[in-house]
């Protein structure tokens, strides 16, 4: 078999302004949105390269660079080598084919890994003068290499398994992911053969040259790369035989997985087999060093079937995630100082949550607010004897889920207790069956979705017998049930007993675990029921509003804008007067500043210590200010194939709160955010001389 030869290069795209009376459906009006994702993740890498940061504050900004552009590959690249090998041709708004996407993402992805590995050298010299060091194995001390030695002879060598590839053995299956070393070896009659050894992921990816008292006395700390480790003692797994060379790949594959949902008799079953099923699909994109030779490299390209394309000659460590190992390193000096989330505020030392949340709706923002009321409300209602049943929605809540223990716990105590858990959040599917499969065990009544859509909505509704009446208490959010991440993501809760929130949640929990027709909800947006049609109306309030001369503004801050219905209508806005802030932190296909178009819109991304993760909606309405929080991108996904909720703020306090104490921040930021140019490029947000710096999340977290 030989390497697939890579197919002839498309065009690149190149977008042009669009010309004189053009409709708003010119491809030149539309970034693309891989693009437009690998913009953002320039911006990721722009916290690593950014000095104010600390010094592991930028490794792990690093690691998560790497973490998203794998994501990326294993997503969005497989899906457009698929189109392309499924000869799907068609274009999406911004005109670009397959082929010229696959083109245009290779060059950018080449830029920003080199970009990412010089910054990786400049903070590794910093680190250096600190007192920590990640040496080549071969810039090592005799005493070091034997520390080393032992280390492997003790540790590494059990474990490891070397793979031989000849007319006798097939080549073997490299998992997704995998660091890997590929060998060329020597025998005693002079012929060579191929073979591989994974490097074990479950060994410290760092191996320590340094005493372990160094840990602890502020000694320096040196390290090696523990493929470097098993690279010197190759000896030892293939005794008698030379070692001719030896080098490291790193493999990524297809991850998508299609569930056939209409033909499953059983969706647990059906994703389970899914995701060990991922671990075997294409190969779509092969990581090697540069200094790999050609010989080496065809055994792999070809035995892995790979496109000239798909293979990415690396300068320095093939996987930027595992840098995550030198941020964890315990210096707390040299990251983000720590802090303590706000505790719940007018909780009297003698009153329980539900009779806080009676006095009236409740707004927490995460982190700088604590999430602990939220499993609080949950621990509470599992103990109250007045609480009859528990609903609640579960998307991503990572394998430590107090919330599920919560919901355990008030099952065991015989409250009627129903759990939606979306099987299909993408990379979560594994926790989610788990704790799917320990809720059914005990008794709980579990639903895994709706066939065709993912569950996206996060809702939680408590029934409470209070003398004669049964009252009904919800938490809505913008943000998963996750504990963990609720210290790492923004995200906006929401208590209240409103009667309409109440019926709404009720009939939404009916959807979703049984039958249900219904087209209209009292206060919710639900996607793919009524948002899309509800949303696309009050922008056109605002428009007539404009039209009309009177006070309009929108104001959205969401993870993404795709959607080009609603892009299209946001134009509509601009050129009816309407003054629009995008508060955009990842994809967006819009193109601000272009006059006649779009030239009252700006774009603002804001990358910083925490992930901007909460959708909130704004809408001048004439000065009747309107605020939906929820779920929801402005994506075609979100709002036609997922179930959203967006859910409106009525109390005008917190309306105030979320506009001035939230919103206003993060548009006056001026050290984090970068403001998008109508080419598609972002460039800081500018700062006039004297003007006083604004980040935005350290101003939240000093006045939480």
């Amino acid at each position: 078999m030989t390497a697939k030869k890579a197919k002839p290069k498309a065009k690149a795209h190149e977008s042009k302004p669009p010309s004189p009376g053009s409709t708003l459906h010119d491809p030149a009006l539309y970034v693309n949105r891989e693009l437009s994702l690998l913009e953002f993740q320039g911006r990721v890498l722009e916290e690593a390269q950014d000095p104010a940061n600390p010094l592991l504050e930028r490794v792990k900004f690093l690691s998560i660079l790497g973490s998203n552009l794998d994501e990326f590959f294993m997503v969005r690249v497989a899906g457009l080598k698929n189109q392309l090998e499924s000869g799907i041709l068609e274009t999406g708004p911004d005109g670009m084919s397959p082929a010229e996407q696959l083109e245009a993402i290779r060059a950018r992805y080449m830029r920003l890994n080199r970009d990412a590995h010089a910054c990786r050298r400049a903070i590794f010299d910093e680190l250096r003068k600190l007192g920590i060091q990640i040496l080549e194995y071969g810039d090592m001390t005799e005493t070091q290499c034997e520390t080393a030695r032992r280390y492997f002879d003790e540790t590494i060598y059990p474990i490891l398994t070397p793979l031989a590839f000849d007319p006798g053995r097939p080549f073997p299956h490299i998992s997704n992911l995998s660091l890997n070393l590929s060998i060329l070896i020597r025998q005693p009659d002079g012929e060579e053969h191929f073979a591989r050894v994974k490097v074990p992921d479950t060994l410290p990816q760092l191996v320590p040259l340094h005493k372990p008292a160094n840990r602890r006395s502020g000694r320096p700390l040196t390290f090696v790369w523990i493929e470097q480790v098993i690279q010197a003692n190759l000896g030892a797994l293939f005794p008698g035989m030379a070692i001719v060379e030896s080098h490291p790949f790193h493999v990524t594959r297809d991850a998508e997985m299609a569930i056939q949902e209409l033909e499953a008799e059983d969706l647990l079953e059906t994703v389970e087999e899914g995701v060990r099923q991922r671990r075997f699909g294409s190969v779509v994109r092969l990581k090697v060093p540069r200094q790999m030779p050609d010989k080496l490299l065809e055994i792999l390209q070809t035995n892995l079937e790979l496109d000239d394309a798909d293979v990415y000659r690396i300068e320095g460590p093939l996987s930027l995630v595992r840098l995550r190992h030198v941020a964890s390193l315990d210096r707390p000096e040299l990251k983000d100082p720590a802090f303590t989330p706000a505790p719940l505020k007018g909780l009297a030392e003698d009153e329980d949550i539900f009779s806080l949340i009676r006095k009236g709706d409740t707004l927490l923002h995460h982190p700088f607010d604590s999430f602990v009321p939220v499993v609080d409300f949950l621990k509470a209602a599992a103990r109250d004897p007045n609480v009859l049943a528990i609903k609640m929605t579960l998307y991503r809540v990572g394998r430590n889920a107090p919330v599920v223990e919560a919901l355990l716990d008030a099952n065991a105590r015989g409250k009627q207790v129903a759990v939606l858990v979306e099987l299909k959040a993408r990379f979560d599917e594994e926790p989610n069956i788990e704790w799917a499969k320990a809720l059914e065990k005990e008794g709980v009544h579990v639903v895994y979705g709706l066939i065709g859509m993912k569950v996206h909505c996060k809702a939680a509704m408590v029934v409470r017998r209070e003398g004669a009446v049964m009252r009904r208490y919800v938490h809505l959010s913008t943000g998963n049930y996750n504990a963990v991440t609720a210290h790492l993501y923004t995200d906006l809760g929401y208590f209240t007993t409103n009667e309409d929130f109440g019926a709404d949640c009720a009939d939404l929990f009916n959807y979703l675990t049984g039958y249900s027709a219904k087209t209209d909800y009292r206060k919710l947006l639900v996607a793919p029921i009524n948002l899309r049609k509800r949303l696309e109306s009050m922008v056109e309030r605002e428009i007539a509003h404009a039209k009309a001369g009177k006070e309009a503004r929108l104001i959205f801050k969401m993870n993404a804008l795709v959607d080009p219905r609603l892009i299209r209508l946001l134009y509509q806005a601009s050129q009816a007067g309407v003054q629009v802030d995008l508060l955009c932190r990842g994809i967006c296909c819009l193109r601000p500043g272009i006059p006649g178009v779009s030239d009252r819109i700006r774009v603002t991304s804001i990358v910083g210590r925490f992930l901007e993760h909460s959708r909130i909606y704004y809408f001048r309405n004439r000065g009747e200010e309107e605020i939906y929080l929820g779920s929801a991108d402005l994506m075609p996904r979100n709002i036609n194939r997922r179930v959203e909720t967006l859910f409106p703020i009525e109390r005008p306090a917190l309306v105030r709160q979320i506009r001035d104490k939230i919103l206003s921040v993060y548009l006056n930021d001026n050290v984090k955010a970068r403001r998008m140019k109508r080419d598609g490029n972002y460039e800081r947000a500018p700062r006039k001389e004297g003007e006083k710096p604004i980040n935005s999340q350290a101003h939240l977290l000093k006045h939480r």
